[in-house]
């Protein structure tokens, strides 16, 4: 269960972290992701699928979406909001580098179940839209794709597991 006090919050991104209930195969976990994000109006920025659990970068556009895009999910959800501006990239980086932390890929443009090539190597994903701080990131999207990856040079892989810390659980 969600704690839904975070998830009311419209136009403000969550870092939604679900553990349980996502035992279907990845390829369909993000096609049902891409509905509900639909039909909810959340705008999914970043996604990694993980063995056991899943990471999502969203932004609600009503107050009741994001409650409903979760429960929609199913499983258990924590909710964190990302208030200020500054993290909003490097909580993005934090949930694309999950595999490469956890030792499933040297680089995480390796991993299949992430957003990283679309948002770092410009690779077409159709669940994602990119947040208005991502695309100041440059002009064209080239420009925007070599800005993103240029802030993975300076993000832990391995010391740290925690997320930036201006994004910490809203309790």
């Amino acid at each position: 269960m969600a704690r839904l006090a975070c998830t009311r919050l419209p136009g403000v991104a969550l870092h939604l972290v679900q553990r349980g209930a996502r035992a279907q195969a990845p390829a369909d976990y993000l096609e049902r992701l891409g509905v509900l994000a639909a039909r909810h109006g959340c705008a999914l920025h970043a996604y990694v699928l993980m063995g056991n659990h899943a990471h999502l970068l969203a932004t609600p556009a009503r107050a009741q979406a994001a409650a409903a895009f979760i429960e929609g999910l199913g499983g258990d959800f924590d909710a964190t909001p990302v208030h200020a501006r500054r993290y909003l990239l490097a909580c993005m980086r934090y949930i694309e580098l999950n595999p490469v932390r956890a030792g499933l890929a040297r680089d995480p443009a390796d991993y299949r179940w992430s957003s990283h090539r679309a948002n770092a190597l410009g690779e077409a994903d159709p669940l994602l839209t990119p947040h208005a701080l991502y695309f100041a990131l440059g002009r064209g999207a080239a420009e925007r794709c070599a800005a993103y990856r240029a802030g993975f040079e300076f993000a832990p892989t391995s010391a740290s597991r925690s997320p930036p810390s201006a994004a910490r659980r809203a309790r």
